[in-house]
């Protein structure tokens, strides 16, 4: 009998915060190019194609189950009542950014496996779009990133995989899952008890101790320093959403790096405070500091593809207040550097593996503190994407835009994935707080530029 595998306390964090406003799905929108020799798939070949590649993502077939009196957090089972059908959707859209707008504003449905991917097979352009979602308890941004690719292939032709031979395990009963949670439970506090028991026989992990300590104690009073009021972003949100798209060359922002000789995530940031800044001029809204939650991305080599969440973070004020782009691009550079140099991404880790420890009530009021408005103004993610060319069944994949998702009252989150030559944003907000979020794109696309001018 297989065994099963338990959500993490910071997996188990994201079902926690979500809300009848606050869906918990990470996604992406992805246009692909149709061969040119005109064999174009029907929506039923592309579906059967990524059918066949589910055995290379066992997970996309498992399913939640709860654990009685909520001991633990819940655990992955085999989905007994699997269908592709529920998970592969066809779109009949022809519009990609009116179909995206639908499926974001839409949470996915807790009594199956937590993903759906819609195909848009006819857009107005000729192009096929997929619009993919999956619940941030499943997947981070960087595996995200991965299991799309495992949809993709690194040539139009690949050999035909054999039969598929997936069978599902019977799930445990709730007297299975009561003892598991119970014998996890028990693991959990007989752990913390033998620390200082370690301790004591080393004396010199001491001092790797209280490096971490002292790491994990920046990091942590880094995120309670109180985020600043900002009216247009942390109020109230509805469920819909709104996805605004943004390519440029990746060259571009290249381009911008080597000149301030700084990283492509502080170009980045430094663009998105530029946008940020003069879109809220735009709402007559004075551009202050704002604190941006950016993840990192703390997965071994080599470990990309693995599920669940293997993110930290660290806090930036990101500039907005300052009207000189060459001093945003400073700034953020500053900030970025100072907190990697104090080992904030590490203290930060530190902090959410020792949650692991704490009983689930301390792990639940953790999870809603660190997603309040008080512990953040918005989310800034720059997660790296494939840059060979990848294709599926025959359709070369031409670009991929990230979707961060939104915790209860923040209407706004960015991401930028880098995907062949193209860097590609996705602006996501709350309808109703943000309808123009195209706007917020197109400010973007001129904070960049003026970059691009001043690195000429």
């Amino acid at each position: 009998m297989p065994t099963t595998t338990r959500l993490s306390a910071l997996d188990a964090s994201f079902l926690e915060i979500e809300s009848p406003t606050a869906h918990m799905h990470v996604g992406w929108v992805a246009t692909f190019l149709p061969p040119a020799d005109g064999a174009r798939p029907s929506f039923e070949d592309l579906r059967d194609h990524i059918e066949q590649r589910l055995r290379r993502a066992p997970r996309y077939r498992q399913r939640l189950a709860g654990v009685p009196l909520g001991l633990s957090p819940p655990e992955w089972v085999d989905d007994e009542r699997f269908e592709i059908a529920n998970h592969v959707i066809h779109s009949p859209s022809r519009d990609l950014a009116q179909a995206a707008d639908a499926v974001f504003s839409i949470p996915l449905d807790r009594d199956r496996p937590l993903w759906e991917l819609w195909v848009a097979d006819d857009l107005l352009d000729g192009r096929i779009g997929v619009i993919g979602k999956a619940h941030h308890c499943l997947v981070d941004g960087i595996a995200a990133v991965e299991l799309a690719a495992l949809m993709l292939d690194p040539q139009p032709d690949p050999p035909a995989p054999g039969p598929d031979g997936w069978r599902p395990h019977r799930a445990p009963g709730a007297l299975g899952r009561l003892a598991g949670g119970v014998r996890e439970l028990v693991s959990r506090q007989a752990a913390t008890a033998r620390i200082p028991a370690r301790a004591v026989r080393s004396p010199r992990s001491l001092f790797g101790f209280a490096d971490e300590a002292r790491q994990a104690a920046a990091a942590l009073a880094g995120s309670l320093d109180p985020a600043p009021p900002a009216p247009l972003l942390n109020e109230p949100i509805s469920s819909l959403r709104r996805l605004a798209l943004l390519h440029r060359p990746v060259e571009d922002l290249l381009a911008i790096k080597r000149a301030f000789g700084v990283t492509l995530n502080d170009v980045a940031l430094a663009a998105c405070a530029g946008g940020v800044r003069d879109f809220m001029r735009a709402h007559d809204l004075r551009p202050e500091r704002l604190k941006t939650m950016v993840p990192v991305n703390v997965r071994d080599h080599g470990a990309e593809a693995e599920l669940g969440n293997r993110i930290s973070f660290i806090f930036i004020d990101l500039p907005c207040h300052l009207a000189d782009p060459a001093e945003r691009v400073r700034a953020v550079h500053a900030a970025t550097g100072d907190r990697k140099a104090r080992g904030r991404p590490h203290g930060a880790d530190t902090v959410l593996r020792a949650l692991e420890a704490a009983p689930r009530p301390v792990q639940q009021l953790a999870a809603h503190a660190a997603a309040s408005p008080r512990a953040y103004n918005l989310v800034i993610s720059n997660i790296p994407g494939p840059r060979e060319p990848l294709w599926m069944r025959g359709c070369r994949l031409e670009r991929a835009h990230p979707v961060i998702p939104l915790s209860d009252r923040h209407a706004l989150s960015i991401g930028l994935t880098t995907v062949g030559d193209g860097a590609n944003f996705g602006i996501y907000a709350d309808r109703r707080r943000i309808p123009d979020a195209d706007v917020l794109a197109n400010r973007i696309d001129l904070a960049v530029d003026e970059l691009l001018a001043l690195s000429a």
